[in-house]
């Protein structure tokens, strides 16, 4: 019997400026939402209070929770990476417009840089692939926009005379920041008055948060249409990696939990993955506050957070160190 394997292109089979734009498009939903929410868990108001939503919004449903939009569009960009062997960064994602439950969101993927790893002994041949993420909603309004870097192998017998290509990675995303704008038609003032929040100034300040289990990794994978198989199969490494949106959520969580006024999240600066994490891991995070902006609607405040893993079998690990921008009152 002729049986052929399926999947997404290896590092050798990509090309600066191809796009992958064929994912299937999502209807945020509350179901989906629900589920999110029981995996990584949220303090958000405005997700989780229709009213308060409403009000400060103008919208009669929910906004969609931030962590959400971003997984849903990272899933979708997966069509490129189904073999990948790690994410490395993500650099400046930028909310441009903040979908509501009942909004419909679709991802175009483009390949923009490609790096061939050095050879080493004992290692099967990877490439690194920088791939350029745009989303919108169902009316074409742009909604995400950003660069993500992944680690891919190379097919199991690419063409001696392929291309060599040694992108330079450094260069991918990045940016002079820019100003921070906080959404033009919200009505922040009723918000304070609604959860009675104060004024946001502690800047230069470090907290530690409590910990949080990493639990149902492959369902999370799942329903954000995440098909990378090494969240999936454990024969792809011999164990099964964490997808690094669900190390990233449970970070806004703690985050959230230290400051139960945030509002929402603007954006994401960088964020690097400098270690995996695997199910059963206790993740916890020591979130600074690296600057506040504090303007005449509310606070912009920039924020980093280092992220361990703790574990039975190792010494504590970092895992992540994620720089973002928050909306505070």
């Amino acid at each position: 019997m002729n049986v052929t394997s399926t999947g997404g292109p290896y590092f050798d089979e990509l090309a600066v400026g191809d796009v992958y734009d064929r994912a299937p498009a999502v209807t945020l939903t509350d179901g989906v939402a629900a589920v999110h929410l029981s995996i990584l868990g949220s303090r958000l108001r405005l997700p989780l209070d229709v009213s308060l939503s409403a009000l400060v919004t103008g919208r009669s449903t929910p906004l969609a929770h931030p962590a959400l939009v971003c997984d849903v569009a990272i899933g979708q960009s997966t069509l490129v990476t189904q073999h990948v062997i790690a994410n490395l960064f993500y650099r400046g994602l930028r909310f441009h417009r903040f979908p509501h439950i009942g909004d419909t969101i679709t991802t175009r993927t483009e390949v923009v840089a490609l790096k061939e790893n050095s050879a080493r002994p004992g290692r099967a041949p990877t490439g690194l692939v920088a791939l350029r993420i745009t989303t919108i909603d169902q009316n074409g309004n742009l909604v995400l926009d950003f660069h993500r870097c992944a680690m891919l192998p190379l097919s199991d017998d690419p063409n001696p005379n392929r291309p060599r290509h040694n992108d330079d990675m450094s260069a991918v995303g990045a940016s002079e920041d820019s100003a921070w704008e906080i959404p033009s038609d919200w009505d922040l003032d009723a918000y304070r008055e609604r959860t009675g929040c104060a004024p946001f100034e502690v800047p230069g300040v470090t907290f530690r948060s409590s910990g949080d289990v990493v639990s149902n990794a492959p369902e999370l994978a799942r329903i954000s249409m995440n098909i990378a198989a090494v969240h999936h199969d454990r024969r792809e490494r011999g164990d099964r990696l964490v997808y690094g949106g669900h190390t990233i959520g449970l970070a806004l969580a703690q985050a959230n939990r230290i400051f139960p006024d945030m509002i929402g999240i603007l954006g994401w600066i960088s964020c690097d993955h400098t270690g995996p994490v695997r199910e059963g891991d206790t993740v916890v995070s020591e979130v600074t506050v690296d600057s506040v902006d504090r303007g005449p609607r509310g606070s912009v405040v920039h924020l980093r957070s280092i992220v361990r893993a703790q574990r039975d079998d190792a010494d504590d690990v970092e895992v992540l160190d994620w720089r973002f921008v928050a909306l505070m009152s």
